[in-house]
């Protein structure tokens, strides 16, 4: 790979591998990232790469791989291009179809596209399909278009153009004011304007001064950050350059988890390229400037996600998080100035450098620039990784976009934020999202999962389950947050294993008070929002399980009962025969009936019940 001197030649390679990508021959996508893998994208790669070796179709057809795609549900996916016809739950014996009637003949293969469950309506191409219809893919965009291994694929599209536009058109109190401008807000959770944490840094005394790149994504149900790096690993690599000329930084840093190993191999692949392109190193396209970036990988560590705790964890130290101020910008990694931003932040700096600041402010909300990616997931009809303009309605997401709830389930509410987010009911769907509003019902943009749940969910269950995730995530070094929200799991789990007490609801109010504005860190301060926001708009449900001592979702097992209906119940005998207790029983053919004695509440009689006769109460 020809090692860079300058912007020039930058662009002279850009013209060249644009003018080599003029290929008249259809192009087969694969999605490749982690959720393709895990239902057999890699299988059907290999089967296109076997199929067109063999029959020697290399000229007359292209093969690509590339990140996930963001339709989960539907994986593996495979789009033709360039008609955009695209593929759903493809296998390997697909393949031959594919390319021979559609890649070389232009026939559609029906039975491949995705057909919407609710509507009925079959779509063909992505811009079709309503999960895209009302997404604003800006920072997931690239994920569609490029190899994560292929710097000549990043590069085609625009890729480093934003960086060389810095270096050649720009000062770094230029490039501040223009992330400033544009009202960026950091997507890892606390929304700080990401510009101001720039001038605060570059203003700071003292040197060498770090750039960080927060990729410790440990939310249940949320992969935006795992999927931008397996999918376009460079355009947060060139985020971090420009974030470091902007400060006047030389050293970065990736912490990522240990546990995404596919984004951490196509992380040091783009860093190796980026290396030998003369893009990172000394004197980075001849502009003088130096900057390099290593990978950390984290231990698994939920509070590692915390600033402070993270930039301990880089140093070699256990992952616990330091009183603030000092901010990390001003003391931050190894007590120096630092900048430190998550995943997706860096991947937005590049798209407002190229298209201005004016362009990204003018999407979203007055406090809330710019698109945000959530993971959409729970139950939903379309799971996956959605990028939508801010300002957009729940609604719109969980209904339009999400398709709504399935197998006829009412819906009952949607988590936003990870554990530490606040649980929104059915009367709020037409809130709009933005930092501002999430708090005002007492949730939080978080990092951007975002959990769905029907009316089969408890939600004292799930206040206790994300109570009891906290606590034992929780560092353990101050008294709030290390006894608080175990007490807080204590008094949830006396409610759902009918030991509740009417005066438990005011406890947990006190509670969580406390814990909010005494602990140490963000952690402590949002580990109550699932209790008080579910005590809040869920009241009348608490109370039924501490007065009545009942779960009206039917979950929590020592305030239910299995009964058999006798006039559903057709004597299949399946339920007998899978209890594992031998509580299920009686004659074929004739109505069976459950012994509560026996019966340990497992539901596998209930999930194996074709007749719904099997009756929770």
């Amino acid at each position: 790979m020809k090692r860079l001197k300058s912007a020039a030649e930058l662009d002279e390679w850009r013209r060249s591998l644009q003018s080599a990508a003029r290929d008249d021959r259809p192009l087969i996508v694969v999605a490749g990232g982690t959720c393709g893998i895990t239902r057999g994208s890699d299988k059907v790669l290999a089967a296109f790469e076997k199929e067109i070796e063999t029959d020697g179709l290399s000229h007359k057809v292209r093969l690509k791989s590339t990140g996930c795609q963001g339709f989960c549900e539907v994986e593996p996916v495979v789009v033709v291009q360039p008609r955009g016809i695209m593929y759903q739950k493809v296998n390997a014996d697909d393949v031959h179809e594919i390319i021979h009637q559609t890649a070389l003949d232009g026939k559609i293969v029906d039975r491949l596209l995705y057909k919407d469950p609710v509507s009925g309506e079959t779509t063909v191409s992505a811009s079709d399909n309503p999960f895209y219809r009302k997404q604003m893919r800006n920072v997931l965009g690239g994920n569609s278009l490029i190899d994560p291994h292929s710097i000549e694929d990043y590069i085609a599209i625009g890729g480093y153009s934003a960086l060389a536009k810095v270096f050649s058109q720009m000062k770094p109190d230029n490039v501040i004011e223009e992330i400033k401008k544009s009202g960026l807000r950091g997507r890892g959770g606390g929304g700080f304007p990401t510009g101001r944490k720039w001038e605060f840094c570059r203003n700071a005394k003292g040197s060498p001064k770090y750039v960080v790149c927060n990729a410790d994504e440990g939310d249940p149900g949320a992969y935006m950050d795992r999927s931008l790096l397996e999918g376009n690993p460079h355009s947060i690599i060139e985020g971090m350059l420009i974030g470091a000329f902007a400060i006047g930084g030389n050293e970065g840093y990736v912490y990522v988890r240990a546990e995404y190993p596919l984004a951490v191999e196509n992380l040091e692949i783009a860093l190796r390229q980026a290396r030998e392109a003369g893009l990172l190193g000394k004197n980075i396209l001849g502009s003088g400037f130096d900057f390099d970036i290593q990978v950390s990988r984290g231990g698994g560590s939920f509070v590692c996600g915390e600033e402070t705790a993270l930039m301990a964890s880089i140093e070699g130290k256990r992952g616990e998080p330091r009183p603030r101020p000092p901010f990390p910008a001003i003391k931050g990694l190894w007590r120096k100035p630092t900048i430190l931003n998550n995943v997706e932040t860096w991947a937005n700096v590049p798209l407002i450098i190229n298209r201005g600041a004016d362009w990204f402010a003018s999407i979203g909300t007055e406090k809330s620039k710019g698109t945000k990616v959530f993971s959409l997931v729970g139950k939903i009809r379309n799971t996956g990784l959605v990028e939508v303009p801010m300002g957009i309605t729940l609604r719109e997401i969980i209904y339009d976009i999400g398709g709504g709830i399935p197998d006829g389930k009412k819906f009952k509410a949607v988590q936003t934020g990870g554990p530490s987010g606040g649980c929104i009911p059915e009367s709020l769907l037409d809130l709009p999202v933005d930092y501002d509003r999430l708090a005002e019902v007492g949730s939080i943009m978080g990092s951007g999962g975002m959990i769905v749940m029907d009316e089969k969910t408890c939600v004292v269950d799930v206040a206790r389950y994300f109570t009891k995730f906290m606590s034992e995530e929780s560092c353990g070094q101050c008294t709030p947050c290390r006894e608080g929200i175990d007490r807080m799991h204590e008094i949830l789990a006396n409610i759902t294993e009918g030991r509740g007490r009417e005066e438990d609801l005011e406890l947990l109010d006190e509670l969580a008070e406390v814990i909010k504005e005494t602990s140490l860190c963000a952690l402590g301060g949002t580990a109550p929002n699932p209790v008080l926001s579910t005590m809040k708009y869920f009241r009348d449900e608490y109370e039924t399980h501490i007065r009545n001592k009942k779960c009206p979702a039917g979950v929590c097992r020592a305030l239910i009962t299995y009964s058999i209906d006798p006039e559903k119940c057709t004597g299949c005998h399946v339920c007998a025969a899978e209890c594992p207790t031998g509580a299920a029983a009686g004659e074929k053919k004739k109505p069976h009936e459950i012994d509560p004695e026996k019966c340990i509440k497992c539901g596998i009689c209930y999930e194996g019940c074709k007749f719904d006769a099997i009756v929770v109460s």
